[in-house]
């Protein structure tokens, strides 16, 4: 690992990962990572020497946590913030994964003039979740990218997608759950079939807020739909599947 007085800018910070000893440089004053990434990350479930590509990396935690479940995959991210692509690519060298890692600080809608069609394994999204027009702006322009449909849209992003896969790999993205419906029609349009469903509910007792949704290019019609994921159990504590996401002991 490299020397982080040399990888850290001022008000930057390291944090752990506790997880395969990886880190991730931060800035409190951008978007950080949440638990919808690391949930992403453990649904997406990437298989051994896939080739990957991460659809708004932001400071690259989705290839870090792929990486650390499946370190033969190679991953291709694409961050269209210059201060977050240029914190990613000190994040990966960070770890020593320049070479597994590979960060463009460019714009997804342009993805077919520096990404190779029909190259991927799996392609992975944890996109805005806002349409512009249906929250106020963050005055912030790195979160309002991160939250908002500012500078892509899901249909921006579908499309990506759709450029990078082989026919029958695979796509996986989380949105709010009430966009469910919008997104498996603009999905399908880029013939992205979904394939499989999970909700994650706050507890059992709360409607379901997220969903995880995979899909799969040019593919016959059939959805799973796997059980919910219950984040905190009747006592208010982390239920057993966070737990067992997280790496924490049962």
């Amino acid at each position: 690992m490299n020397d982080l007085k040399d990888l850290l800018l001022p008000g930057e910070r390291v944090d752990d990962l506790q997880f395969m000893d990886l880190q991730i440089i931060q800035s409190p004053d951008a978007f950080r990572f949440g638990m919808d990434a690391v949930l992403l990350a453990d649904f997406a479930r990437p298989r051994p020497r896939s080739r990957v590509c991460d659809l708004g990396t932001g400071t690259g935690i989705l290839p870090l946590l792929l990486y650390g479940r499946e370190s033969t995959i190679a991953c291709d991210a694409v961050e269209i913030q210059p201060d977050a692509a240029e914190r990613a690519q000190r994040t990966m060298r960070l770890n020593g994964l320049e070479s597994r890692i590979k960060i463009f600080n460019r714009d997804l809608k342009e993805i077919r003039s520096f990404l190779p069609h029909a190259s991927y394994e799996l392609v992975i999204c944890n996109p805005p979740y806002s349409p512009s027009a249906a929250s106020l702006p963050s005055p912030k322009a790195a979160l309002r990218a991160a939250r908002q449909e500012s500078e892509c849209t899901l249909e921006d992003v579908a499309a990506a997608a759709a450029w990078l896969l082989r026919d029958r790999a695979r796509f996986c993205l989380m949105l709010p759950a009430p966009r469910l419906t919008e997104a498996f029609e603009t999905l399908k349009e880029h013939r992205l079939e979904p394939k499989r469903l999970r909700l994650v509910h706050a507890n059992a007792s709360r409607p379901a807020r997220l969903a995880l949704i995979e899909t799969m290019l040019a593919v016959h019609p059939g959805l799973t739909i796997e059980p919910p994921l219950i984040v905190k159990d009747s006592n208010g504590k982390d239920s057993d599947e966070i737990r067992r996401i997280y790496h924490l002991s049962i």
